[in-house]
């Protein structure tokens, strides 16, 4: 019985709202972390955010398969790949965010690499729907806003 109680006590802490604050921040910087270095590799070296010819080539030779206008798709891929992780690090519009990039993910296994599934896709897929599921946690601006509105109504 005190094995059963000991165990029912630490779980009730791992799944309590500080521990899960914490592995959401982590799933958040993990998954920001993927299409962010992503994002790096398509921008023109020493500029802030130019896209480089070679990204505009892989888009019309390797990536070919994406149903979108090559250039369109390489600036828009660009943008998402720097956007949505930076808002992803601050916890803001999280579930937003990891949707987006769930969209890319599936954009990516469909016309790119049909074959990464398992071994790369169904693990970005994981992170963004835990994310899309619980949010940011008490570690984000979500949280932070989402206060401060309940604040406000309440006052009013």
């Amino acid at each position: 019985m005190l094995v059963v109680t000991l165990y029912d006590r630490v779980i009730n802490w791992v799944a309590g709202r500080i521990p899960e604050g914490f592995a959401l921040l982590f799933m958040r910087v993990v998954l920001a972390g993927i299409f962010w270095r992503s994002g790096q590799t398509k921008i023109a070296e020493g500029t802030w955010f130019t896209i480089s010819e070679n990204t505009f080539y892989l888009f019309q030779d390797e990536y070919s398969g994406v149903p979108l206008p090559s250039d369109l798709a390489a600036v828009m891929a660009t943008v998402s790949e720097h956007l949505f992780p930076i808002l992803l690090v601050l916890g803001l519009f999280t579930r937003l965010s990891a949707f987006a990039l769930l969209g890319m993910t599936m954009v990516i296994q469909i016309f790119v690499y049909p074959d990464a599934w398992w071994q790369v896709h169904s693990l970005w897929f994981a992170m963004a729907l835990i994310l899309i599921v619980r949010g940011g946690g008490w570690l984000s601006l979500d949280s932070v806003l989402v206060r401060r509105l309940r604040g406000d109504r309440a006052a009013a």
